[in-house]
């Protein structure tokens, strides 16, 4: 039976195999955290973006489950930087005239006040910079947080361009560790990506699993396979992610759904089965 609930990265960082995502959760997101560490999760996804996350109701649920005997270091946290054209410009949690550094610098003092912790597990870069300077600016702003220890590891997310990433990869001093990006058909599932993260150890995140896969979700395979297993097919989906090395998000505001989807490490998908998902995915 694949029990083991973690992968660790080329930081040598053990990041759990499923994380609860906190987009669009707004006022009801202290609560929905403080549930889902409750139920088990044992990894945190967030941003220092108020247009999407309210990061601060994170740190809230955090603070509340760290008084009740939650040791931070056995919690994953993960947040990002947000450049200014992903934020909305009456909640900027940065000073828009400064530069570029100093945006990634001030980001990152938002986000651990807001998180009430000391240090993140990763920072993520929530979406690469058209232009290469900048882009290789805000990298190397995220570089000396690395090196100052606030951080562990760093990332990309919305990164769909394998150009791109082995670009930010060979430039980078300090390599991305993870990717979290789409895993839908409208980007081919990022196979030329995924192939690259598994070269380089670049551990590749899912979010959006579920609502962009629906076709796929729908097929046949999974009803059988909810037979076979006892399973819904988001626990089947979520488990065949876990077994090809891919780490989803999950964002449900449900305790069952969230019991559910803990779960999906009480069984095993045969290697037939994981090859009839696969052909469902590419065909």
């Amino acid at each position: 039976m694949y029990h083991k609930q973690s992968i660790t990265s080329a930081y040598g960082v053990d990041i759990p195999r499923i994380i609860y995502g906190t987009a669009w959760k707004k006022e009801q997101t202290a609560v929905l955290v403080e549930h889902a560490i409750e139920q088990g999760f044992r990894a945190i996804d967030t941003a220092c973006q108020p247009k999407h996350y309210n990061e601060a109701g994170v740190g809230q649920a955090v603070s509340i489950c760290v008084n009740r005997g939650l040791d931070r270091a056995d919690l994953y946290l993960q947040s990002k930087f947000t450049p200014l054209d992903g934020q909305d410009p009456m909640q900027l949690p940065y000073d828009p005239k400064a530069n570029l550094s100093a945006q990634v610098a001030q980001s990152f003092q938002t986000s651990l006040r807001n998180l009430q912790t000391t240090y993140l597990d990763c920072l993520v870069l929530h979406s690469p910079l058209a232009n290469k300077q900048q882009l290789h600016e805000v990298w190397q702003a995220m570089e000396l947080i690395y090196d100052n220890g606030g951080v562990k590891q760093l990332g990309i997310s919305n990164c769909y361009d394998s150009k791109q990433l082995q670009l930010l990869y060979s430039n980078a001093t300090i390599k991305p560790a993870i990717i979290q990006n789409r895993f839908y058909a409208r980007t081919g599932y990022d196979k030329s990506i995924r192939a690259f993260c598994k070269q380089q150890q670049i551990i590749y995140q899912s979010f959006w699993t579920l609502t962009g896969n629906p076709d796929v979700l729908a097929h046949d395979i999974f009803s059988k396979l909810a037979i076979k297993y006892q399973k819904s097919v988001a626990q089947l989906f979520f488990r065949y992610l876990t077994q090809i090395d891919i780490i989803p998000l999950t964002g449900t505001t449900s305790k069952n759904h969230m019991r559910e989807d803990l779960s999906i490490f009480d069984f095993e998908l045969t290697a037939d089965d994981c090859e009839a998902i696969e052909q469902i995915i590419y065909q």
